[in-house]
């Protein structure tokens, strides 16, 4: 398993230029990671120079961008935003090809009001089809998640309850979209989170490890503080014979003390499930 991290309590910083990649880069090397992630919002001037420079800054520290977490809202009711969100999406696999990035963390959109279960299921499977096919040889692999709230969207995720999640995750595996599955999502917003991870766990490339205090909504805290169960969820990855890339979805506000003892939960739950017996 490769551990990285989602800096989601950063994400102001960053945005703002507070903090720099490079500052979120080295600390990232000094909490031992394997990988960082970053957000698509870090990004406001896409240009292909512009990524390679933050590139650049990422290596300098010696460390690699592993995902970028996007937002498409291919649900939208609205054709002609659905075609604008295809075209952000288009622009998102490219930054992160130049950002030298493995994964692209994709999501349905939101649960408009005027879109119906059928509808946004199907504009969904639509928008990551056409998103395959027009971003073909980017050397990027897409992988969708079931989300919360991002801050930048008005609704909620279309996807969150797990039956719509699982109808569009069966129809976009035969497009070569695999699954990253987020630990808190499945806690929050599944009856169980083991079986939905058993329902999906041939089609999972990546996982976000992220908590959540409270079921039938997000409200994230420190890995290993909240109601997420970890070892069975590691146990039934390692059983399955999973070994990639392992993101902290780290939104606990807590600053470089959240992400490290977040990431030294995530190391002691793993090796306990994988030491020899």
């Amino acid at each position: 398993m490769q551990l990285s991290c989602l800096p989601v309590s950063f994400f102001a910083d960053i945005i703002s230029g507070e903090m720099s990649l490079a500052q979120w880069a080295q600390m990232g090397r000094e909490l031992g990671l394997d990988g960082i992630d970053v957000s698509i919002l870090f990004f406001p001037e896409a240009s292909r120079t512009a990524i390679r420079q933050a590139r650049h800054e990422v290596e300098d520290a010696g460390m690699r961008v592993n995902m970028i977490s996007t937002y498409p809202d291919f649900t939208h009711p609205d054709p002609l935003e659905r075609e604008r969100e295809l075209g952000r999406a288009q622009e998102s696999v490219a930054v992160a090809s130049w950002l030298g990035c493995n994964y692209v963390r994709l999501v349905a959109g939101q649960a408009h009001p005027e879109t119906t279960r059928e509808q946004g299921i199907a504009w969904a499977i639509a928008g990551m089809s056409d998103l395959v096919e027009t971003t073909q040889g980017a050397d990027v692999a897409l992988v969708y998640e079931n989300h919360g709230k991002p801050g930048a969207w008005t609704y909620t995720d279309f996807s969150q309850p797990p039956d719509i999640f699982m109808e569009i995750a069966r129809a976009v595996k035969p497009l070569g979209v695999g699954i990253n599955f987020d630990t808190a999502n499945a806690t929050a917003f599944a009856p169980d989170p083991v079986a939905l991870l058993d329902a999906v766990i041939d089609d999972v490339v990546t996982i976000h490890a992220a908590d959540t205090a409270v079921r039938g909504e997000l409200e994230h805290c420190i890995l290993g503080e909240g109601l997420v169960p970890f070892l069975p969820l590691f146990a039934r990855l390692y059983e399955s014979g999973w070994d990639g890339w392992m993101s902290i979805e780290e939104n606990a506000r807590r600053g470089r003390e959240g992400v490290e003892r977040s990431v030294r939960y995530v190391r002691q739950v793993w090796a306990e499930i994988t030491k020899a017996p």
